[in-house]
């Protein structure tokens, strides 16, 4: 299969190909070829990647455990292409979850004046693991801009669609209160610019009036879960393009 989309605005011009190799040929020796023959005289930025290769990957959480219930259950059933090798939490609330999926549970808090300790941590994590991917499942602590940095590109994150309208605390009752009609979720890569990296999916549903704060929250669990999902894979199958402070996606 190939896909191609043009930029008019960059000039950048972006593909995703996927192949059989034939009789005999390895991956290294494709990739030497093409790099020699094609990529290096057209001044490319190019990767190869094993389609049947799971992506190594680290899930934070904090107390809710929707999004990590759901990634889970997509890995085990083998709808995601994940290596989910450790789940860390700010809380231990969800270790029973992850621990009953066969996934080690690290409680990682985050004091008042721990943070730096806390990220240090995290990173030495990243590294023993051998972490390719981390997903911020609902983890309610912001990135400092040093790991953000240390991990471009490979940090995905999910929320609640209201920014920046309803910040802070209790969004789906606020928006309750204002009588939303709409509500949905966002699933973007991180950067120091909190909540403002490159999306990569999004999705809305209809409410009304009928639904208070608490149906509107589990409605929003709902779409989280599946936006975040659809990035998650996306992702693992290298479907995702960073275009400055965009994504194109090959879906």
């Amino acid at each position: 299969s190939s896909q191609q989309f043009g930029d008019e605005e960059t000039g950048r011009f972006f593909m995703r190909v996927a192949f059989r190799p034939g009789p005999g040929e390895d991956q290294p020796g494709w990739r030497t070829r093409f790099a020699d023959t094609v990529a290096t005289p057209f001044a490319m930025d190019w990767q190869l990647h094993d389609a049947t290769r799971r992506t190594p990957a680290l899930i934070m959480v904090s107390r809710a455990g929707h999004c990590l219930n759901d990634l889970l259950f997509r890995t085990g059933n083998g709808s995601l292409a994940l290596d989910v090798r450790v789940v860390v939490g700010n809380h231990p609330d969800l270790a029973g979850l992850a621990e009953r999926s066969g996934v080690p549970f690290v409680h990682l808090p985050v004091g008042p004046d721990g943070k730096a300790s806390a990220e240090a941590r995290l990173l030495d994590l990243v590294r023993e693991y051998d972490i390719e991917l981390v997903v911020l499942a609902r983890y309610m602590q912001i990135l400092s801009d040093e790991v953000c940095k240390q991990l471009e590109g490979r940090v995905i994150n999910i929320h609640h669609s209201f920014l920046p309208g309803f910040k802070g605390a209790r969004p789906y009752h606020r928006a309750h209160a204002r009588g939303v009609k709409l509500i949905g979720a966002t699933a973007h890569y991180v950067t120091a610019d909190l909540d403002e990296g490159p999306i990569i999916e999004q999705d809305v549903t209809r409410v009304d009036h009928a639904l208070d704060p608490d149906a509107l929250a589990a409605t929003g669990r709902d779409i989280e879960a599946v936006v975040l999902a659809r990035a998650v894979r996306w992702h693992t199958e290298h479907r995702v393009l960073v275009n400055g402070r965009r994504t194109v996606v090959f879906r």
